[in-house]
């Protein structure tokens, strides 16, 4: 398979929609027309699709993440993160877990209507939720489209607490609703720091913010006050993991209040794209890395099971496990592992749907 590296994105590959029955499979002619066809790919562009959602908000039972709903404006993510767990979900819609993922968008703007109404309904019991829990809620689309401000609005509006994992540095421009949601202990902020080797970064999380950036908006947020946490996510071994303590002294630093960090995941066609990206821009090392995943995996790629899937197993993860502990305390951070514990202590009891108008004129 020829590479479909493009600049600016991610994937190096476009693997098939493991839904449907038949797929495509390139073959040169014996001629190198193959390789000569795509030496010199064009960039590609991204394209946004308008998606009427039915329902604001998605709901789990996983034992092993710390919340059960979530609100995703988006599917799909402009970031481009070759590792990210979300990208198989792009199948659910007929489109490849591939460059489809980072540059065919789509986007609810209907979703905070939605939210307004689920949140109204009787019965409704109040919970964090995680804003951004599949997608970035502030990928660079967000910057024009400002569906995920008009989701904190409401929240806000609601007294109901939120909690947000992102890459983008955008999350500073609603610095003034983040502000009065923390007030009100309502909010808790994660930026998710995978590297501080702007190289690094640039091929894995091509247009995420940059590190620093990111460092740079944790300690914006701590200035105002808002509680700040960072994710170290993925470690990979022996590509960044060595950076761990490098991540988490670093994000003390900057203000980082809580930590957490998660091992390399890689269900389903993410298997197969990481080890394609991995011989496009480290060929030198893909086969370690590869065994040393494998050794945390159980022998395998990736173990789906609840509670080994965010940390692995083995000797080598649970040195990881033990490094990041160690790291904690040694910079003064909070936090038990996968996650950071970002929903922990978030109040609410604040929570009260707003009166609806009176109606009594019209019945005049």
């Amino acid at each position: 398979m020829p590479s479909l590296a493009r600049k600016g994105r991610g994937a190096v590959t476009n693997p098939g929609i493991r839904y449907e029955t038949t797929r495509t499979e390139l073959q040169d002619d014996g001629w190198g027309t193959l390789a000569a066809e795509f030496a010199d790919l064009p960039p590609l562009p991204t394209t946004l699709t308008r998606e009427h959602a039915r329902s604001a908000l998605s709901w789990n039972d996983s034992p092993d993440i710390g919340f059960d709903r979530s609100l995703n404006p988006y599917r799909g993510c402009e970031h481009g993160c070759i590792y990210c767990y979300a990208r198989p979900a792009h199948a659910y819609v007929g489109m490849s877990p591939g460059l489809d993922f980072e540059t065919r968008l789509m986007f609810k703007p209907n979703l905070p209507e939605l939210l307004e109404k689920e949140l109204s309904r009787p019965g409704y019991v109040a919970k964090p939720v995680a804003l951004g829990a599949n997608t970035d809620p502030y990928q660079p689309v967000e910057r024009t489209l400002g569906i995920t401000r008009r989701v904190l609005e409401v929240l806000e509006r609601f007294g109901h607490p939120v909690t947000i994992v992102t890459k983008g540095a955008l999350v500073l421009r609603d610095l003034d609703i983040l502000k009065r949601l923390a007030e009100r202990n309502l909010v808790h902020v994660c930026l998710s720091i995978t590297t501080l080797d702007m190289k690094l970064a640039r091929a894995m999380e091509p247009r995420a913010a940059n590190p620093l950036k990111r460092l740079a908006a944790v300690t914006e947020l701590a200035k105002a006050g808002i509680p700040v946490g960072v994710l170290a996510a993925p470690m990979i071994p022996a590509l960044n993991d060595m950076e761990l303590e490098r991540i988490l002294e670093a994000s003390a630093r900057a203000g980082a209040s809580r930590a957490g960090y998660v091992l390399l995941r890689l269900p389903l066609e993410i298997k197969e794209m990481f080890e394609a990206w991995l011989a496009e821009h480290h060929p030198d090392r893909a086969a370690r890395v590869l065994a040393l995943v494998r050794e945390t995996r159980g022998g395998r790629l990736y173990d789906a099971r609840f509670g080994q899937r965010q940390t692995g197993t083995g000797p080598y993860a649970e040195l990881m496990a033990q490094r990041f502990r160690i790291a904690l305390r040694r910079y003064g951070l909070g936090g038990r592992g996968t996650g950071g514990g970002m929903s922990e202590g978030l109040d609410c009891s604040q929570f009260q749907p707003p009166r609806a108008p009176a109606r009594q004129l019209e019945l005049l």
